[in-house]
């Protein structure tokens, strides 16, 4: 079995166990939280997460992808740039945020300590995003694993370890599941910080070259720049749907409180079920990243066009019949959160937004494999416009409400899908249908 298929196996096996920790955690905060509380713990989450991304730079893939394409004897040298690098924009990220957090209003709904714990993983993000991206481009993709594992479980026994001790008004609750996933991200930081340092001590005993450090971050930043600006489109438009949706279904008539539940239905049980099979998309885009990487730099176009196929038939494989069992038991894969007459129906609605998903994780690494990630960031942002245009015409729409946005939701998705897969295949030279290679000079 070759290392590409190794890592993936790996990483889906243990990604498989914490996506039922995912499920068991997302079930735990459907529980504490009922319908509203979710609607509000998955509107602040992606303004939570906006700040992550930042936080990250987007230095696991950058620095994966420098680690691949790279001799051993520059990794040394690129590592102790980058960390330099890391800390430099942590405190200038942790300042400008420090300022700017009082002054949005969408806090102040929240506790006011969520604000504190948005900062506080600020500069956990950045150093394990060093790790990682390392552990990523050297493809020991079973440290990547552990650490994924330890997180979903962390988080599970702290939240079910304070609810089951303590009883909290709904403000606190949606506190306390932050504060469980902010821990659990401190606990991986430790693991990959300590693992992290015993490579750096057996890179010492090597000859290493001295790099430059204007060239590495040069070499950084043209991966992580457009790569964050992508993250960035994602987290912004993850942050404005909540409230685009709200508005619109409020518009069809109705209220405030009604509008936060369906949403919190959709997010909060439908997402945690139809993301669920995701995980092996995922652990292939961990794996394709820096495989692709290597390839493209020695203009291996057979063996892309090879991982491509590879890819697409494994996702056909698990994604159809994934979204057949949630057709089938809808009701009862539902019901594990709470009990809920239309989220049945919702999960079942959602299927073509699931299936291409599988599909979009692994085409958007390798379109950052093959360098094509400003193209991927275009796609995005066309996506995401013919989503949001179609909530609004067909969500405030009475006779469709929730039905409408999930078909915005439907086509948004296929049309991302559909421009990653063109884009690679005119790039790395196969046919739509992938059965006779395009004839390109090289």
């Amino acid at each position: 079995m070759s290392s590409f298929f190794r890592g993936i196996f790996l990483l889906a096996v243990v990604a498989f166990l914490g996506e039922c920790i995912e499920l068991l955690v997302n079930m735990v905060l459907a529980k504490e939280l009922g319908g509203v509380g979710m609607g509000l713990y998955m509107s602040i989450l992606p303004l939570v997460f906006f700040v992550v991304v930042l936080a990250s730079m987007e230095l696991q893939i950058s620095i994966s992808k420098y680690i691949a394409e790279k001799d051993k004897k520059y990794h040394a040298s690129m590592l102790r740039h980058g960390i330099r690098f890391a800390a430099f924009f942590t405190i200038v990220l942790t300042i400008v945020t420090i300022c700017v957090l009082p002054i949005i209003p969408v806090f102040n709904q929240y506790h006011p300590y969520i604000r504190l714990l948005v900062i506080i993983l600020i500069p956990i993000t950045s150093f394990s995003s060093i790790a990682r991206g390392y552990f990523m481009g050297v493809q020991q993709m079973g440290k990547i694993a552990i650490a994924n594992f330890t997180r979903k479980v962390a988080q599970l026994i702290l939240l079910v370890f304070i609810y089951h001790l303590f009883q909290f008004n709904l403000q606190v609750s949606i506190l306390i599941a932050l504060c469980a996933l902010v821990g659990s991200e401190f606990v991986v930081l430790i693991y990959l910080l300590q693992q992290f340092y015993v490579q750096s001590k057996q890179m010492k005993n090597k000859s290493n070259v001295r790099l430059s450090g204007k060239n590495v971050r040069k070499s950084l930043l043209a991966v992580s720049l457009p790569t964050t600006g992508m993250r960035i489109s994602h987290s912004i438009a993850h942050a404005i749907q909540p409230f685009l949706i709200k508005a619109a279904l409020m518009k069809a008539g109705l209220s405030g409180t009604v509008a936060l539940e369906h949403f919190g239905i959709v997010t909060g049980i439908a997402f945690s079920i139809g993301y669920f099979p995701a995980f092996i998309a995922h652990s292939f885009s961990t794996v394709l990243i820096p495989t692709v990487s290597e390839a493209y730099a020695k203009k291996d176009y057979a063996r892309m066009q090879k991982l491509l196929q590879q890819v697409m038939f494994m996702t056909f494989l698990y994604g159809v019949p994934a979204i057949f069992i949630f057709h089938y038991f809808a009701e009862p894969l539902t019901h594990m959160f709470f009990k809920s007459a239309i989220a049945p129906l919702y999960l079942q609605l959602l299927w073509p937004y699931f299936l291409f998903h599988y599909f979009v994780i692994p085409l958007q690494a390798f379109l950052i494999g093959i360098g094509l990630i400003t193209d991927s960031l275009i796609h995005y942002i066309w996506a995401t416009l013919v989503m949001f245009a179609m909530i609004y015409i067909l969500g405030s729409n009475p006779h469709y409400q929730m039905i409408g946005i999930i078909l915005a939701m439907n086509t948004s998705t296929l049309l991302l899908m559909l421009l990653h897969y063109v884009t690679i295949c005119k790039k790395i030279g196969v046919s739509l249908i992938m059965r006779k290679p395009i004839k390109q000079s090289y």
